[in-house]
């Protein structure tokens, strides 16, 4: 267990449900004390902050539309409050396909609200905690991408998969801007992951063809996500690596 987790604040945007929610309780497991974002999924937000406390942890549930420049805000102003002023891991999970839409179909709101779930809230969230980072010296950033950035995606998924290589590369260029304020900046890239998201968007047969392409022959679970969130938040394990784009998808895409 990674022991320098412990005591760190951890902002976990769309952690109700799926890896976001998988992550929350790993780092509540791992002595953090945890911010659970969450939209429309209440009631999930609140299971996982009790199963943290369960679990001997502590844990607040924010909600908030993560499209609103003003839910940004707020949310990282209630992160701050909840637990002495201090968010030391910020990690930008949530973001959505918004639906298999061919290019023929393609409407300028559709691609707008793509864009503003998948790139302008990461933006947002990252202008909005590094000022508390820089004031403590210290701080780790995850944005969390897709298998979709590099292989194009598929399937009506284009548009999702453009805007998460938005995510990996500004990954990039923020590990550069970030790196003399002592801020660490790196992603996890998912392949095919079962979590609501797919449950969502992707037909069984879809799925079948998917894992077909995977060389482990099964798909991944959200936990096995979680634990490279935590070696990307932990110091200890990772302090060397910063600007990295992490990839957990079974050997399906090894760039």
């Amino acid at each position: 267990m990674t022991t320098d987790i412990a005591g760190k604040v951890a902002l976990i945007t769309g952690a109700s449900t799926g890896i976001g929610a998988a992550a929350a309780r790993a780092f509540g497991r791992a002595g953090a004390k945890v911010v659970v974002h969450y939209n429309a999924s209440q009631d999930a937000a609140t299971q996982v902050v009790a199963d943290i406390a369960a679990a001997g942890g502590q844990a607040v549930a924010v909600g908030g539309d993560v499209t609103r420049e003003a839910d940004v805000r707020r949310i990282v102003v209630e992160a701050l409050r909840a637990f002495g002023g201090r968010i030391d891991v910020l990690v930008n999970n949530a973001g959505s396909m918004l639906g298999r839409v061919p290019i023929a179909d393609y409407t300028v709101e559709h691609i707008d609200r793509v864009l503003a779930l998948n790139c302008t809230q990461v933006a947002l969230f990252v202008r909005e905690v590094v000022p508390a980072m820089r004031q403590h010296k210290a701080g780790n950033i995850i944005n969390v991408t897709s298998i979709a950035a590099r292989n194009g995606g598929g399937g009506g998924s284009v548009l999702y998969a453009g805007a998460k290589a938005f995510v990996s590369t500004v990954t990039r260029g923020w590990a550069k801007e970030l790196a003399g304020d002592n801020i660490r900046v790196n992603a996890l890239s998912p392949g095919v992951i079962t979590t609501p998201f797919h449950d969502r968007y992707s037909t069984p047969a879809q799925m079948a063809a998917m894992q077909a392409t995977v060389p482990m022959q099964r798909l991944g679970s959200a936990d096995e996500c979680a634990g490279t969130l935590l070696y990307l938040a932990s110091d200890a394990m990772s302090g060397y690596v910063t600007g990295q784009v992490i990839e957990v998808n079974g050997g399906q895409l090894m760039p």
